[in-house]
């Protein structure tokens, strides 16, 4: 049975339609492989943004985003796979999660009229195995060092309360965000 979110394209006696197929892998799990993909669910409307990831060589990627005023992001592994000339997937993560966390802290700080002068952010990355052995980020961890006035405290309480529920990504991930992968053929 293909997975929740994959539809798999089939002719009504059951073959695929040509040019598509289901690949199956090792563990059983089926990949529906489509010429092209404009699934939609239900509960979700167009896609809000989109962005391109093109191999440039080895595992190193390009990241070319849908507005021109951004630059281009390059992404690779690290040894044994990739050369490290540029962060990985999981460190785009944890910026990610610390970029947004500050962003909404920020955001609260201004929404509440308390003067921050800034603010500093760490975050650190745990990886663990799960059950089949594979890598996974098991936590991240997030400090934030605001710097602001004294007489701002019950203020900067006040954001302590409400800048979580801010964060689109770290909400996203704290609840697990719903991925679907379709493979062209």
């Amino acid at each position: 049975m293909p997975s929740p979110g994959l539809a798999m394209a089939a002719r009504a006696d059951g073959k695929p339609f040509p040019g598509r197929g289901v690949v199956t892998g090792s563990t059983g799990k089926e990949w529906v492989m489509k010429k092209e993909t404009t699934e939609q669910t239900a509960d979700m409307g167009p896609e809000l943004f989109s962005i391109r990831i093109d191999q440039v060589q080895g595992y190193e990627f390009r990241v070319r985003f849908d507005k021109e005023q951004h630059p281009d992001l390059m992404v690779d592994e690290p040894p044994p796979l990739g050369t490290d000339k540029a962060p990985d997937a999981s460190r785009l993560l944890a910026a990610a999660v610390g970029n947004c966390l500050s962003a909404s802290f920020l955001f609260s700080a201004r929404k509440v009229h308390a003067d921050l002068h800034s603010i500093h952010t760490t975050v650190k990355v745990w990886y663990a195995r799960n059950a089949t052995g594979r890598l996974r980020i098991s936590k991240i961890k997030v400090d934030l060092d605001p710097e602001f006035e004294p007489a701002d405290a019950p203020k900067i309480a006040r954001c302590l309360e409400i800048f979580e529920d801010y964060c689109v990504v770290t909400q996203s991930v704290r609840k697990g965000i719903d991925v679907s992968v379709a493979v062209k053929s």
